[in-house]
């Protein structure tokens, strides 16, 4: 395990349905991360898609659109610098989740779904999304991380499970 591990933020703004324009945010954060000696740069839940997608979700041709987004911004930040951990909407087996992928070494590297999806006020996510199991940590250079998303981080459940794994 490294001695120092350096996790930058990039607290942006992405736009919904944007995938180019939010991945070519990403690429100049993930720049400016590198130069400042970061190992890891953690982006916003759904970042790569927008928050909220709503219906945008249900689209197949979104999804897809939101894959190719993110294995294009694994490509280009593969020269170097540090892993990403970015939110995007990812599609296996038909369904749609709210999900946390690590990029790195130019690659997908792993993907972590959201497991509580709200359903009040503005929140419609379980209308749109698939809640999926319980994640372990996710290893990020040697170092590993508990990913939860959104209101999850206060839960007893996460921290068990993260213990656990």
């Amino acid at each position: 395990m490294p001695r120092t591990f350096k996790i930058a933020l990039a607290q942006l703004n992405p736009v919904v349905g944007d995938i180019p324009g939010n991945v070519e945010k990403a690429k100049r954060a993930h720049a400016e991360a590198a130069q400042l000696g970061a190992d890891v740069i953690v982006f916003p839940e759904l970042f790569i898609t927008g928050y909220p997608p709503e219906d945008l979700v249900l689209k197949p041709a979104f999804a897809a659109a939101a894959r190719r987004g993110l294995e294009d911004l694994a490509r280009d930040v593969a020269n170097g610098g540090p892993a990403l951990i970015v939110g995007t909407v990812w599609a296996e087996e038909g369904r749609a989740y709210n999900s946390v992928a690590l990029l790195d070494e130019g690659a997908i590297q792993a993907v972590r779904y959201k497991v509580d999806l709200p359903n009040y006020g503005v929140f419609d996510e379980k209308r749109v999304f698939h809640s999926g199991p319980l994640p372990g940590p996710i290893n990020v250079r040697g170092v590993r991380l508990g990913v939860p998303t959104s209101e999850a981080t206060g839960q007893r459940k996460w921290a068990d499970a993260l213990q656990c794994n």
